[in-house]
């Protein structure tokens, strides 16, 4: 029997976490969250990855906004299934 890690991070690369949080927030909306100058200033992912793997506290918020962003997802959900107009109500 295998051992599942309760940390959210596990098996997550930075490049994924950083495509994740792109696609869901947008460069302009993730430079407001965490202002960062990589984000604000010809963003890419690569030029993010670079500056977040040298910067351990840029880092953290990125990663603390992921967690935030999976937490947000399962309370959505969570809403849908209690709620069977939840799609459609906000």
């Amino acid at each position: 029997m295998q051992h599942q890690s309760k940390d959210p991070l596990h098996g997550i690369t930075l490049e994924r976490l950083l495509t994740t949080l792109v696609e869901k927030y947008g460069w302009e909306s993730l430079a407001r969250e965490v202002s960062i100058n990589c984000f604000k200033n010809d963003p890419s992912i690569k030029s993010s990855l670079k500056f977040l793997r040298r910067t351990p506290w840029a880092r953290k918020q990125v990663e603390d906004l992921y967690i935030h962003s999976l937490n947000d997802n399962l309370d959505n959900k969570r809403d849908e299934v209690n709620n069977p107009w939840g799609k459609w109500v906000k």
